[in-house]
């Protein structure tokens, strides 16, 4: 049990450290606006053409921001004390609105496992003001135990996806056995309105080139940025109103004429918004001797994340960096 709690203490920071760094961390001489390539094809919901990808007004977004930007960390939201999930004998309170210099902003949780079985409870998905946000959470609670965390929400995805003060939080819990990974219960619904929900903006910033536009899905090339921490990174806003949960990947992409592995796994619950990199290793960079990203072309593969059913696979979509 110690060792399965040190690897998944080890793998967190490990994506902490992707979240809070990844293109965030570079000045702003090194991002570069994504611009339309000629020839490519429409992707406006109708049939396909050659017409070149629209680009949208408004320029490039910020990109993610360092998730270190202020030494403290300072908020005045609060929420009331409430019973999120209260089911076959696991009970999540939460109990606060926390604020930490190092971890940022999150939602105190009280554990408390009435069965008898030893149970880890997590997060299946993490949803705030309409955008997808990666979460930290899992913590293990013994039978007949409590437990206390909090669930931090990621502040480089806050601050990529423009969000200066959260408004509302929706998660989907689950709980398994630590031993035989079976599930007692899977995307459980919560949602939190905050002392800001009345406040909360609710417009995005899909400034950008659009990349795809097809089935009630949108997919926009923002900035890229040649210095991020694990390499390079394409910021991409993506939008959801297909009516079902979809997961959108990458295959076939190449920089510049050379073929790159590609980071990139979003989940989009429907109704809902993500901005999300595409981040591109180091070591495939330098062993295909990339300097910069001048010119990109990948193909995206958009499945429904429920029945893993194929929604669409594009042709190749070119955009260039400038």
């Amino acid at each position: 049990m110690k060792i399965k709690r040190v690897i998944a203490i080890c793998l967190c920071l490990m994506l902490f450290a992707m979240m809070s760094i990844g293109s965030g961390s570079s000045t702003s001489g090194s991002r570069k606006d994504i611009t339309a390539s000629g020839g490519q094809q429409a992707t406006d919901g109708g049939s396909d053409s050659d017409q070149g990808i629209p680009e949208t007004d408004g320029g490039s977004g910020e990109g993610s921001a360092n998730a270190g930007d202020s030494d403290e960390a300072v908020t005045n939201i609060t929420i009331d004390e409430q019973v999120l999930v209260d089911q076959d004998g696991i009970r999540i309170t939460a109990t606060g609105y926390e604020a930490d210099s190092v971890w940022g902003e999150g939602i105190g949780l009280l554990i408390e496992n009435n069965s008898d079985k030893d149970y880890t409870v997590g997060c299946d998905a993490l949803i705030v003001n309409d955008y997808m946000i990666s979460d930290l959470f899992a913590t293990t609670v013994a039978a007949g135990k409590k437990a206390t965390d909090t669930m931090y929400l990621s502040s480089t995805q806050l601050k990529a996806a423009g969000i200066d003060s959260v408004g509302k939080v929706e998660m989907y819990f689950h709980a398994y056995d630590d031993d035989s990974l079976d599930r007692l219960f899977s995307e459980v619904y919560s949602e939190i309105k905050t002392s800001e929900f009345d406040h909360m903006d609710t417009e995005c910033d899909d400034s950008g080139t659009e990349l795809y536009n097809k089935n009630g899905i949108r997919i926009i090339g923002k900035t890229v940025d040649e210095d991020s921490f694990w390499g390079m990174a394409i910021l991409l806003f993506c939008e959801n109103s297909s009516g079902r949960k979809i997961s959108i990947n990458i295959d076939d992409m190449s920089i510049n004429g050379f073929m790159v592995t590609p980071y990139f796994s979003s989940m989009i619950y429907d109704g809902k918004k993500a901005v999300e990199d595409i981040t591109i290793m180091s070591g495939d960079l330098e062993s295909n001797g990339i300097e910069s990203i001048d010119e990109a072309e990948l193909k995206f593969r958009i499945m429904d994340a429920d029945t893993y059913d194929t929604i669409d696979e594009t042709d190749t979509i070119a955009f260039s960096a400038k």
